[in-house]
Parts: structure tokens; sequence; C-alpha cells
């Protein structure tokens, strides 16, 4: 698989696994269906996966871990995230978002010596020395404790040579924005916010990005499944798309079957047309899906299709498009 530069000594796969389904994001995944799915990304030449404490609280960095420490580990890059510390909560009910995960919970925290202590659980659940890629996650109300604490911790960590990369992910564009002129950063995990029905990175995070050679790890390429399937109870940010996104995903669907395409194929492809897009990041919750994931990638889109995508103005008009058109 292609590999491409997302800091000064970090190579990666341009394509990588995310693992919040793996955590039993909407629903539960089996450990046999987890270990499968790791599997068969490795097989295909996934070399980076990305996880984070928030998915499934804890259990798909230790899904993620049983695998990858078996493997010799200079030939995988692994990211996770900083900015939650998971503790017992005995009573709290089913989460809405990952299922058949522990009894833990995430509580916020952006200081120094929170995230220090976040780094030491992660790598503790994953059961590895280090990890390449440390991210802020989600500081959408904590810009001020995510620049004066968990940025000083990650900075100081890429000093002593503990970590290769730092940045941050989250699904909104304008704070990376904010973050890309504050802070040294190497990445951005942007999930969600450069897709065929969301081009919001376009005018401002991307060129910044472009300008100091920071990377983009790019999440959410079917906007939470929308993309994949418009049709049944499709979401969209996380939650139930509505109509008026509905009826735009149909008609790109609609598209694709014209050109004889997938969705899929276009929407991924879409993506990583883009120069700033280092990786994209897909989830799978199963062998099955990884293998879809990639066959995506390289089933062929014609041309026509991306021309008449640009001239009935489904896109934005300066999204570059793969083959130029």
């Amino acid at each position: 698989m292609k590999k491409a530069r997302l800091a000064n000594n970090l190579d990666v796969t341009r394509i990588g696994l995310g693992s919040a389904p793996l955590g039993g994001l909407f629903s539960a995944v089996s450990d046999a269906d987890a270990e499968a799915t790791i599997e068969r990304a490795w097989s295909l030449g996934v070399r980076f996966f990305d996880t984070a404490p928030l998915y499934g609280f804890g259990l798909a960095e230790r899904r993620l871990g049983a695998f990858l420490r078996q493997q010799k580990r200079d030939t995988f890059a692994i990211s996770t995230k900083v900015g939650r510390l998971l503790r017992p909560d005995a009573s709290s009910v089913e989460d809405d978002h990952y299922k058949g995960a522990p009894a833990l919970r995430p509580q916020f925290d952006f200081s120094y010596d929170g995230v220090m202590r976040s780094v030491e659980e992660s790598l503790e659940r994953l059961g590895l020395d280090r990890v390449d890629v440390l991210l802020v996650h989600d500081p959408d109300d904590h810009y001020d404790a995510a620049v004066s604490g968990a940025f000083r911790a990650l900075i100081k960590l890429r000093d002593d040579g503990t970590v290769k990369a730092i940045g941050s992910g989250m699904n909104q564009s304008e704070m990376l924005t904010r973050f890309a002129e504050a802070v040294p950063v190497d990445c951005f995990l942007l999930a969600g916010r450069y897709t065929l029905l969301d081009q919001g990175a376009l005018s401002a995070l991307f060129p910044i990005c472009r300008a100091k050679n920071i990377g983009i790890l790019l999440g959410g390429i079917y906007n939470s499944g929308i993309l994949a399937d418009p049709h049944t109870s499709a979401k969209f940010n996380y939650q139930d798309a509505d109509a008026a996104l509905v009826a735009r995903a149909l008609e790109l669907e609609a598209l694709c079957q014209k050109h004889g395409t997938e969705l899929k194929a276009a929407a991924v492809q879409f993506c990583m047309a883009h120069p700033a897009v280092t990786v994209a990041v897909q989830g799978a919750r199963t062998a099955a899906e990884v293998s879809e994931n990639i066959a995506m990638a390289e089933l062929p889109v014609p041309q026509a299709f991306w021309q008449e995508l640009r001239a009935r103005r489904l896109v934005d008009a300066n999204a570059p498009l793969p083959g130029g058109a």
C-alpha cells in the first residue's frame, strides 16, 4: 500500500484503520470480529491505526493493542488521543453511542498532568511502550486549556522523542484552524468536514495546513454512514440525518449509478484527491467492511462522473477532483 509523509520522521499508509466501530459504535462488536477486522486490514497492507480512550471507553485500545503488540513495532504507526480520562461509573446506563462497553465513563481533562496520565493509561491498555501520534481530542469548549495544558504536554513528549507527531482530532475545522495558527502541530484528524456532503475545511483549514506542512488524517469520509447507505436509518455526524441531507446523498448515489460506479468509491476518492489529505482513516467493524473500504479506494470512477458532479455544482467549485476534472 502506498505511503505518505505525515511528519518529519513518520511515513504512514495512505489508508488507515479507524477503531471507533471496534469499540462498539452504534452496535456491539465481538472480540472475534474485532480481531478478524484488524487482521484483515493488516493482511491488505494497512499499517496506520487510529484509536482513542473514548472509543468503547478503552475497549478499542485494548482490542487494537492485543493485535499490534504481536507485530514488530517499527512496521506500523498508531495514533491515540488525550483529553478524556476513563473512570469507573458502575451506576451508568448503556451509552447512547458505544454498545457493549465496560462500566467506565470519560471525564474531560485537558490539563498538563491529565494528559500525562491519559498517555500512561492508553499505553497500559494498548500494551505498547509508545505511540507515534498523539492528538488532543474534541477540545471544542476547552481551547485555552488545550493550548496551555494539553499541547504543552504534547510538545514536551515530542521534544523528548516519546512521540513523533502531535496535533488535534475534531469534528470541526474552525478550531483546528486556530490551533494551526497558534501551536506547532504536525497533523490534524478531521472527521466529517471534508466529504461529498460537507467541504467546510476547504476555505481556511486546508490552505493553512498546506502552507505549514501540517498533515491531515481524514476521518468520517462516509459522514457516519449516509454516504455508505443513504436509504436505511441514515446517520450524519453521528445523528439521524435530516431529509435534505438524505435527498442530497440520494442524488449523489443516482449520479454514481448513472455512470456505473459506487457512491462509496466516489466518497473516498473525492477525499483523497485533495493534496492536503495524507491518510484516509476508515472505520470498520468486520473483515468484509475492511476489504470493501480498500476496494472502494481503487474501484474505477469515470471522469464523466466527476465532470458532471462539477457541472451540477454538487461540490464546492474549488474542490480538486480526481484526474483534474
